[in-house]
């Protein structure tokens, strides 16, 4: 099998893992990720961080983005500016008000400051023991990171229910490695 079907075969059996989590489950994991960050520490506060609003039965990680914020950190969340660009990250703070983006997401409005990341909160489908990411295969994360690293130090953390870590990733010469990953039981380091 080819890199592309291993991607899309781990795409699918991810999503219909996801989609089988219980309401209490979803629960616990968000604390349970918020719990793990505060154990670990995979980057130090204040700073500024880019989240995301969970998607399709993602981890949500908003508890998380509280708790940054009450942390003095500086609070963005990513917006898609079209097909094969990078994200743009504006301002945001918890309670302000959210707009539609694509793929359904939530962004902040567009009259808010964009502002660069010094800490990255990237979702994902699954991530390798070597800290190889698979994303939903739009490549914006690791459009992204290629630019954030080329202009400077970022630290990429990858948040997911900790089922989602497993023994290998298909990956190709324009993927990103993940810094860390954070889920609701445990974090790797992996650099």
């Amino acid at each position: 099998m080819n890199p592309i079907d291993e991607k899309r075969t781990l795409r699918s059996a991810m999503l219909a893992w996801r989609s089988t989590l219980a309401d209490t489950d979803r629960r616990s994991a968000a604390e349970g990720l918020l719990a793990t960050f505060r154990r670990e520490r995979p980057f130090e506060t204040p700073m500024i961080v880019s989240g995301f609003w969970p998607i399709k039965e993602e981890i949500d990680l908003r508890p998380l983005m509280i708790e940054l914020f009450n942390q003095g950190c500086q609070l963005a969340l990513p917006v898609v500016q079209g097909k094969g660009q990078r994200l743009l990250f504006r301002a945001w703070r918890p309670g302000d008000p959210l707009e539609a983006g694509v793929f359904g997401t939530l962004q902040p409005q567009a009259k808010r400051e964009a502002i660069e990341p010094e800490a990255l909160l990237v979702p994902l489908l699954a991530c390798s023991e070597e800290g190889w990411r698979l994303g939903y295969g739009g490549g914006f994360y690791d459009r992204t990171l290629a630019a954030l690293r080329a202009a400077g130090r970022i630290t990429a953390v990858g948040v997911a229910f900790d089922a989602q870590l497993v023994p290998d990733v298909p990956y190709g010469p324009q993927d990103q490695r993940l810094d860390w990953l954070l889920t609701d039981q445990r974090a790797c380091a992996f650099v």
